[in-house]
């Protein structure tokens, strides 16, 4: 193996270290990462297309019937963007398998692996994937409740002193409450979501059914807020400054056709909505492989931090596999499971000693 890829499970990863891992990786492996994600985001672009077209008919047709169609065309797009949200998800754990593969035995990044093994546990994947995304909506809805709550706080915070203070006084403290609440807020969501951030790793990585991956996941996201909020801010800031460079043609292409190209339109002809929609999701397929392999790496750092899976990948690299004893099953997982694990069954109890004349006690 490349020393590189060597020392990446070698030491505990700051919030730095971790995008740099990433984006070396990407940059590595660019085009088979770009296939492994492109799929779910294609699903998502579709939904987002249906999405538009069936938004901008029904504020324009006047037939009932019709208005019927668009709304279930609506529903229909929402549902498809759902769907490739989900398949991120998924895809998201067969890649983490596929890294820790290339960890231990230099096995390639690619396509069919990654594929393989999300096609080995889909439903399981599937079904964790459903419960990892209603626990995210309902921790941005406990982010949002506790920012309107600073915000209302705030609100009668100015009103009792406005009668005595400057207006620019009020002024700083609105702008300095509004940003802590949104600090606060994010710090709420990512606190509670990363508790789920390592459902899928769980399951392929350590073979775990979707209840026991849960309760791992749980168990080992302690402390990853910071990095977890690192990689996400620069995940997002390299999304939208892909869409901007990619956008720069469109643009131009409808300001000489004389659209309102700003990003606040609201009259954009259809064409042009399409069009950026299209380049939206192009910008997430190009930076979804970081997201994907940020959470990868901090799936393994955690593991480094509290179990010392660097020595168990070192070990599980350079030594033989354990020899299984009929009857026994190890109740230490390996660093990459080949199967399903089973429960543990302990070994059955040795047979007392003869007696000294031969007989049993």
């Amino acid at each position: 193996m490349d020393s590189a890829g060597s020392q990446l499970a070698l030491a505990p990863l700051g919030a730095g270290d971790l995008i740099d891992r990433a984006v070396r990786l990407y940059r590595r492996h660019f085009l088979t990462l770009i296939r492994i994600a492109a799929p779910p985001v294609l699903v998502s672009a579709a939904g987002s297309a249906i999405t538009t077209i069936a938004f901008r008919a029904m504020s324009a047709t006047s037939s009932s019937s019709r208005l019927f169609l668009y709304g279930l065309m609506l529903l229909a797009g929402g549902l498809v963007i759902a769907a490739g949200s989900l398949c991120s998800l998924i895809v998201m754990g067969g890649a983490t398998r596929n890294l820790v593969a290339h960890l231990l035995w230099d096995e390639p990044v690619s396509f069919r692996a990654t594929y393989a093994a999300v096609k080995s546990r889909f439903w399981g994947l599937l079904g964790a994937s459903v419960i990892v995304a209603i626990w995210l909506g309902f921790c941005s809805w406990l982010a949002i409740t506790g920012f309107y709550l600073v915000f209302l706080l705030l609100l009668v915070l100015a009103v009792a002193i406005g009668r005595v203070m400057p207006e620019w006084i009020i002024a700083i403290v609105s702008i300095v409450g509004t940003l802590g609440g949104i600090v606060a807020g994010l710090i709420l969501f990512f606190l509670l979501a990363g508790r789920m951030a390592y459902v899928p790793q769980a399951m392929l990585v350590e073979g775990r059914s979707v209840g026991s991956a849960i309760a791992r996941s749980f168990s080992l996201a302690s402390g990853n807020v910071r990095r977890l909020m690192a990689m996400t801010l620069f995940t997002s800031f390299a999304t939208y400054s892909a869409l901007a460079l990619l956008i720069i043609p469109l643009g131009w292409y409808g300001w000489a056709n004389g659209v309102n190209v700003s990003p606040f339109g609201t009259e954009w002809p259809a064409w042009y909505s399409i069009g950026y929609e299209v380049i939206l999701q192009c910008s997430h397929i190009l930076l979804a492989p970081i997201w994907m392999l940020g959470l990868s790496l901090l799936y393994v750092d955690e593991r480094v931090r509290h179990e010392g899976y660097d020595i168990e990948l070192m070990a599980a690299r350079q030594l033989p596999p354990m020899p299984e004893l009929p009857g026994v099953i190890s109740p230490f997982a390996p660093a990459l499971v080949t199967r399903r694990t089973k429960q543990f069954v302990a070994p059955p109890a040795p047979m007392p000693p003869p007696s000294v004349l031969g007989l049993s006690r």
